[in-house]
């Protein structure tokens, strides 16, 4: 089973919902908060095109998540180097690597639908990987040696829900943990803006979202309080700032003023808000850094 490496997990949406969960976010139903959101999401949606016009145009695949994964559990005995090596991209690969790129692949949704696309080669992949935005493994960290690599096939992740997709599998020295790398190529990419601890992004980073290609009406799903009839509850509500290549989902938040103790535990949240337009190809993206989520659609 395709497992994904929490290389780059969204840390904004974890943060927030920490926040949201500990009640320590801060009511976004003021005028600040409010206008720093559409801020976010008009620049979110700027960037958003700029990464489809470097892609060469709208992609009917739009990859969510992390393209960079691991099949099995690592040994205890190289558990804390590999783990950090893999979060690094640290990785080498033996100089007869493929170079090549195989032919053309296909991805194939749930409901039946496929689409054709090119594919990475071998060693494209593993540049992809020590390419990455990643994060530090020290100077102690041993890089992970690839001894062989196989083309195969297994879930994804993309904007318009899960599919099957040409995926690598690297077999790495040392260990019976297999790395794995979607196949795609030149993928649309976006890249979110830097943190900056003085100035951090507002508002709830929603996970999913559902709805259909000729409809308006669109529920999300993310990470909140509990209900408002529940102590330190709160409501909520959604609307949007599209495009027309993307949607941008802001969630406001109503807290009620209750009195007790308040669970630190996060409550699993929906909203729903009515498009401008049919929400047809267009992606949907989170406030916080602007990154496509994935859509439970009804075609």
């Amino acid at each position: 089973m395709l497992r994904r490496a929490v290389r780059r997990a969204r840390p904004f949406a974890i943060l927030a919902a920490i926040a949201v969960a500990l009640g320590l976010a801060g009511c976004m139903g003021n005028a600040d908060d409010q206008a720093k959101l559409q801020r976010q999401a008009r620049a979110a949606l700027a960037r958003w095109a700029d990464a489809v016009a470097a892609a060469g145009g709208p992609s009917q695949i739009v990859l969510v998540g992390e393209l960079t994964g691991q099949v099995g559990d690592w040994e205890p005995a190289v558990g804390d180097n590999n783990k950090r090596a893999l979060m690094a991209g640290l990785v080498e690969a033996p100089a007869d690597l493929p170079a090549a790129a195989p032919p053309d692949g296909e991805v194939r949704w749930q409901d039946g639908t496929t689409a054709s696309v090119p594919l990475m080669s071998a060693r494209r992949v593993v540049t992809a990987i020590q390419g990455a935005d990643t994060e530090p493994c020290g100077d102690d960290c041993v890089p992970l040696r690839i001894t062989a690599s196989r083309l195969t096939t297994g879930p994804i992740a993309t904007s318009h829900g899960i599919a099957t997709a040409p995926i690598w599998e690297l077999t790495l020295e040392g260990t019976a943990v297999r790395m794995t790398h979607v196949a795609i190529a030149d993928p649309v990419t976006v890249v979110p803006p830097p943190w900056d601890p003085n100035d951090r992004p507002v508002g709830i980073a929603i996970e999913s979202a559902s709805g259909s290609v000729g409809g308006r009406e669109l529920t999300v799903a993310f990470v909140g309080a509990p209900p408002g009839d529940q102590p330190c509850g709160e409501d909520y509500t959604a609307e949007a700032v599209e495009s027309e290549l993307a949607v941008v989902v802001i969630v406001t938040r109503h807290p009620h003023v209750t009195i007790g103790a308040c669970t630190s535990v996060g409550a699993p949240r929906t909203a729903t808000l009515e498009l401008a337009t049919p929400l047809g190809e267009r992606t949907v993206l989170e406030v916080q850094q602007g990154l496509p989520v994935l859509i439970v659609l009804t075609r």
